[in-house]
């Protein structure tokens, strides 16, 4: 699996350092401001019937809006929640992306078989296309191709493979092999592996994580629905960053390492408080969460080439000498973009940063308002009387400065 490492977590909007009272006084990382932030604005897009629930629960919400970060490089399948590399794939619209996830693991999944005589054989699919009656897969060994029955084999991937995801090793049964290619196989042992989850999984992630709302609502759960509640809103607001579908993640393939920081983290962490309206309208119930997923994705990556060619744009005409300063920052001296630098770079994207941040509030709303009301709207003020919670609630944040009346 891929790691990525950036120089700042690649939060939505890691905007940061300044901003002291995000940290505690443990962590050396300093983004965390961004998703804290979106989650908090998200709470007051809420119908009256939640927002009582979600303000009592506001600094649960807004503390732990971070928790998928702090546990990014705890485990291999983490990571690739934040991100989707997806012109790793094809190009916008990203027509050749299912958007069915197992799909998408299905035509990036191989079947490596160990014969009798030690030898390994590898069955690439060559094709998936939901009106295929019948999927090829070719022995990329012997250039050998054996059709099978697609309903068969999705069935078969359902049952057999996909129960595994989280396992190091994926193991295939060599009768139930045999019985899906409809012939005999010289097969002692059979595994599958799969190479699409390393370029990032954020979309089909998001899904995953609506339906487990949606659950955690019906069944009333109060800590399950605070938990996910924060965490999706985590994961939506990585969503929002263009940076983060594209496989020059930190502009290290375009000589401009560091972009992404400077992007979702300095231009924020500046300008955020001065000029940026929160006040984003109530939330809306979605028909089709993951079509709304799909589409935020492609509308960041549509930003992609200007956030890139602006700054590339701007490094050329600004004096080099003034690009980069030297602050202060939790005992530690950092270089980081100076603020006439940064300010020079937001300008010169209009209202980009403003723009997602804003979509971002009002789409993690939405999608805790869709959750509810697809789980049929249950009594949150008799659910706290029902099931009470416990949670210890960190120190609350200074008051929000802007405009957006609490």
């Amino acid at each position: 699996m891929k790691f990525k490492f950036t120089p700042a977590l690649p939060l939505v909007f890691t905007l940061a350092a300044t901003v002291i009272f995000c940290l505690s006084a443990t962590t050396s990382r300093w983004g965390f401001f961004g998703h804290r932030r979106i989650n908090r604005m998200a709470v007051f897009t809420l119908p009256p019937e939640m927002g009582a629930f979600y303000k009592k629960h506001l600094e649960f919400i807004t503390e732990h809006a971070v928790d998928p970060d702090k546990r990014r490089y705890a485990t291999k399948h983490e990571a690739v929640r934040h991100y989707i590399d997806i012109d790793h794939w094809d190009t916008y619209p990203f027509e050749q992306v299912p958007r069915n996830w197992v799909d998408a693991l299905m035509q990036h999944t191989r079947l490596q078989v160990v014969n009798s005589r030690g030898d390994t054989l590898a069955f690439g699919l060559d094709t998936l296309a939901p009106d295929l009656e019948f999927l090829l897969f070719r022995d990329t060994i012997r250039s050998r191709s054996y059709g099978v029955n697609a309903r068969h084999y999705r069935n078969f991937f359902i049952e057999q493979i996909l129960p595994q995801y989280y396992e190091d090793e994926w193991k295939v049964d060599c009768e139930l092999l045999e019985e899906l290619f409809g012939k005999p196989i010289d097969c002692q042992q059979a595994f599958a592996s799969e190479h699409f989850s390393e370029y990032g999984i954020l979309p089909y992630h998001l899904n995953k994580m609506q339906a487990d709302l949606t659950t955690a609502f019906r069944q009333k759960n109060v800590q399950r629905i605070l938990r996910l509640s924060a965490e999706m809103g985590h994961y939506i607001g990585d969503a929002h960053v263009p940076l983060h579908t594209t496989e020059n993640y930190n502009g290290q393939l375009t000589g401009q390492v560091g972009i992404h920081a400077f992007w979702e983290s300095r231009l924020p962490e500046l300008f955020a408080d001065k000029r940026y309206d929160f006040f984003v309208g109530p939330a809306t119930y979605w028909e089709r969460p993951d079509e709304v997923f799909w589409k935020t994705v492609l509308a960041s990556h549509v930003l992609v080439d200007s956030v890139l060619q602006i700054e590339k744009r701007l490094s050329l005409q600004f004096p080099q000498d003034q690009q980069y300063c030297y602050e202060d920052r939790l005992d530690q001296t950092i270089r980081t973009q100076c603020e006439a630098y940064a300010e020079a770079y937001d300008k010169a994207m209009g209202s980009m940063v403003e723009d997602r941040m804003r979509a971002a509030i009002l789409a993690v709303g939405s999608s805790w308002f869709t959750a509810w009301v697809n789980a049929g709207q249950p009594d949150l003020r008799r659910l706290e009387l029902d099931i009470p919670v416990v949670v210890d609630l960190p120190p609350p944040d200074p008051q929000i400065k802007g405009r957006v009346h609490e």
